[in-house]
């Protein structure tokens, strides 16, 4: 068994790749802004580190033998943040470094996606033995988006763009496998079983959530949304995912309920 370090142990990723660590059996150091929170549990110690300062990491790095590297933030930040994580690793002597990336970073010119592939750079040119996994868009983001959209009496859909959603847990079954490996460069992508039209996802999350919305279509400009209209997002030949987004959303229909019940 590893020691393995989780950056954003407490975020949608983190916290299902941290179980699975540790139901693998190894010991889990959870670094994210503020501590672990949850039930206590043998063999994980939480480390409250913001890597946009970095002070504590080479202590939290301190005997561990893999990384993976899922903090970020689409407000900014990431390529620094991973800069101080690669200086500190390369210092303690880490020998893997396991980073999350996104399906499309390299052929969808957004902001955020241009820092991820940014950060992808770093780390092969960091010395420091790195593997690589690109998934498309997690359920949980889907359903997040849908939710924030459906705000409003009417909700504006991206014409012509389609989404192959992943489920989280499988992601993070796939990261711990990888970071109980040797350095593997980049490996296969991680795609979701379905390639769906973005109004057929939001007409899901509203029928699951029993809610009625007028959907709108939104052609969206610039050269991003031409790339996702290409397919950009999608990796349609490494559908690996099982997990399809309406049983990711009756999963969480059936949690809330029985939530409501046991509130009442």
């Amino acid at each position: 068994m590893a020691t393995i370090l989780v950056t954003g142990g407490t975020g949608t990723l983190g916290r299902p790749l941290i179980d699975r660590l540790l139901d693998d059996g190894h010991d889990v150091h959870s670094l994210s802004r503020r501590p672990h929170t949850g039930a206590e549990r043998p063999r994980l110690r939480s480390h409250a580190v913001d890597l946009q300062d970095a002070t504590g990491l080479h202590e939290a790095l301190a005997g561990v033998d893999a990384v993976v590297h899922c903090a970020s933030t689409p407000s900014g930040g990431d390529a620094e943040a991973a800069g101080h994580l690669i200086d500190a690793a390369r210092a303690v002597g880490v020998p893997h470094l396991v980073y999350i990336s996104i399906v499309g970073v390299d052929r969808v010119p957004l902001g955020y996606y241009r820092t991820k592939l940014a950060v992808e750079r770093l780390i092969e040119d960091s010395g420091i033995g790195w593997t690589v996994l690109r998934t498309t868009q997690f359920h949980d983001l889907v359903l997040q988006v849908v939710k924030a959209g459906a705000r409003s009496p009417v909700v504006p859909v991206p014409t012509g763009v389609r989404v192959q959603p992943v489920e989280v847990r499988e992601v993070a079954a796939r990261l711990a496998e990888l970071a109980a490996g040797a350095p593997a460069g980049r490996v296969t992508d991680l795609g979701g079983p379905e390639v769906l039209p973005a109004r057929e996802l939001v007409r899901a999350t509203l029928e699951a959530g029993g809610r009625r919305r007028l959907l709108a279509p939104l052609w969206l400009p610039g050269a991003g949304a031409a790339a996702m209209r290409r397919g950009g997002l999608l990796t349609p030949e490494h559908a690996d995912g099982r997990r399809t987004y309406a049983e990711f959303l009756a999963e969480r229909v059936s949690g809330e309920r029985a939530g409501s019940r046991r509130r009442g």
